[in-house]
């Protein structure tokens, strides 16, 4: 099944932004799986998303720096010559107490998180000539205390005011703009966290659904939010976690 239509998801050779690609597929999208580092994960979900019968390209572009990302929109266009769905996945992020964090530590976060969504939505909003949808993902951080989450909390909270911010001024353009927050995930990236097994251990105890949220979870959420079930829901921030964030 296709739809004529490209969705550009960055930072989706694994993880989260690799479900979410791959539901977008399944739907009949063709994909864009860019990728900073991981260029045999990129390859293994690109011969993923062609075994469903749709078109996928990967395009490694760091999108913390701006003239990358204009790269890789540039490859876009040369490939498919649209884009009609853009979902701001990647994050990166520096977990240290806040009076240890130095200004390499700000920036760098700062950069993928919130710079870089801005910096890709304009560049995405230029090609919807039909309109479209931009999702970026955002976490519970932005809202609420978490130990040694100073940058990326901040960064978070960034990209759910810049959703709010888009969603107003990208609207004539027949563009819809959200973002999607999830509760603790067990990805790759919870990793690099130093209390990764309490964390979650504690997360699937509290949580009123009875389980940690699963990144399916998150992108059966894009998926409504990019389709046109969802026309009048604008700017928004849809937190996915279980019910947790309900808990005090």
């Amino acid at each position: 099944m296709t739809n004529n239509k490209v969705a550009l998801v960055t930072g989706s050779s694994r993880g989260i932004g690799r479900k979410i690609a791959l539901t977008l597929a399944e739907e009949g999208y063709s994909i864009v799986v860019n990728y900073a580092r991981s260029k045999s994960k990129a390859a293994e979900t690109v011969k993923e998303i062609k075994a469903m019968g749709v078109d996928a390209i990967a395009v490694k572009a760091n999108i913390s720096k701006k003239e990358k990302l204009e790269a890789m929109f540039e490859e876009i266009d040369e490939h498919f010559g649209r884009l009609d769905v853009l979902i701001n996945n990647a994050a990166s992020g520096v977990l240290r107490p806040l009076m240890e964090l130095e200004e390499s530590h700000w920036d760098w976060t700062m950069d993928i998180n919130s710079k870089a969504m801005l910096f890709c939505s304009q560049q995405a909003a230029k090609r919807m000539k039909d309109g479209g949808a931009i999702v970026s993902l955002s976490s519970l951080g932005s809202i609420r205390y978490l130990p040694n989450y100073t940058t990326v909390g901040v960064s978070k909270a960034a990209v759910e005011a810049l959703t709010r911010y888009m969603a107003v001024e990208l609207a004539p353009a027949g563009i819809r703009v959200n973002a999607v927050s999830g509760g603790a995930v067990d990805t790759d990236a919870l990793t690099h966290f130093p209390n990764r097994d309490k964390l979650l251990g504690d997360a699937a105890e509290r949580t009123p659904a009875g389980r940690i949220t699963e990144p399916d979870d998150l992108a059966k959420t894009v998926r409504f939010l990019v389709s046109d079930d969802s026309e009048m829901i604008r700017g928004q921030t849809i937190i996915v976690d279980g019910g947790i964030s309900l808990l005090a």
